[in-house]
């Protein structure tokens, strides 16, 4: 019989192929998401019954006149047909230019580039603690499965899973930060701060990271407890107990590599609610990202902002999407990236 090696080289060319290939046909569906979401929020701020005239003079709008207000219009172009609007805005946005924010009176742009950075750093590190901490505990809770440690993790996610997140910011703030004092209650910084340094700002994000990855943690928590449980009874894992490793080389040299497949897609489809509750997380607690703004431009009608945030987290979500596929694939070979 003959054998058949495979060069190396030739199958990572191969996976490499097969990765573009993916990359090609999600690309080939999120344009199409992206301009469905962008023509959504098109037309919702084009029903809407505020006059953006008005609206960007602000109290001035009271005492302009009705010429003032209707050149205002002509030059926004708002008395357009709404398709003219829609494709003038589409050209804008090809050349980065996504709007003037009437909530904040500065280009839509700026405001992004000032506060999405905090935006990323609150849900990285939420999202890290989130990740390490499920694979610990939820390893742990099937390794002992039934036992005390298990019941009280159990009760716990489900408990949690049952408060909204925001609830779970005032609670942490009236306990940690008003109570005990340990903790800052908002902001990034002291009030008598002069300046921003990395350490006020990672003491000061202690209890929204927090809060924010107890708040996801109870499905990841669950998910992991019970595909490790299911997969100690595989075949390896008993011949691995059979030939008498240890219990950590067990649980997670041989179950826990087993359950982190599925876990990847678990990360991939829960991050839409992770960016939503990191929203309400820095609204209770002040922070200077994106979710402040967001809040205040949907109680400002700010739609030049409302759609620029709600396309460039829609853009995040099908990215991250993107790349859990490509890490599935990378931690199975098995799994073939161009069927």
């Amino acid at each position: 019989m003959e054998h058949r090696h495979l060069d190396p080289v030739v199958t990572r060319s191969g996976r490499l192929a097969g990765a573009g290939t993916v990359v090609r046909r999600r690309l080939l569906v999120a344009v199409p998401v992206l301009a469905a979401t962008s023509i959504g929020m098109f037309a919702l701020g084009a029903a809407s019954p505020i006059d953006p005239a008005k609206q960007y003079a602000g109290a001035a709008a009271f005492t302009a006149t009705e010429e003032n207000l209707a050149q205002i219009r002509a030059n926004w172009g708002v008395d357009d047909p709404l398709p003219v609007q829609y494709l003038r805005w589409i050209g804008n946005l090809i050349q980065g230019d996504l709007g003037w924010s009437t909530s904040r009176h500065e280009p839509v742009v700026s405001v992004l580039a000032a506060r999405a950075g905090w935006t990323l750093l609150l849900i990285g590190v939420a999202l890290a603690l989130v990740l390490v901490g499920s694979l610990l505990l939820g390893s742990f809770a099937a390794y002992r499965r039934g036992g005390l440690f298990d019941r009280a993790l159990r009760t716990a996610a489900y408990a949690v899973q049952a408060m909204p997140v925001f609830w779970l910011g005032l609670a942490a703030i009236a306990v940690f930060a008003l109570a005990l004092g340990w903790l800052p209650a908002g902001g990034l910084t002291d009030v008598a701060a002069t300046g921003t340094s990395w350490s006020d700002v990672a003491w000061h994000l202690i209890l929204p990271v927090g809060v924010l990855a107890v708040s996801q943690a109870p499905w990841f928590v669950l998910f992991v407890r019970d595909a490790v449980a299911e997969s100690l009874r595989d075949d390896h894992v008993l011949a691995a107990r059979a030939r008498g490793l240890p219990g950590r080389i067990v649980l997670f040299g041989h179950a826990l590599r087993t359950a982190l497949l599925p876990f990847l897609t678990l990360v991939g489809t829960h991050l839409p609610e992770l960016v939503g509750g990191a929203v309400l997380v820095e609204t209770v607690f002040s922070l200077p990202g994106l979710g402040a703004v967001t809040v205040a431009a949907a109680l400002g009608s700010d739609f030049p902002l409302l759609a620029a945030i709600t396309l460039v987290t829609t853009a995040v979500v099908l990215a991250a999407n993107l790349a859990t596929d490509l890490a599935y694939a990378a931690a199975d070979p098995r799994v073939r990236l161009d069927d």
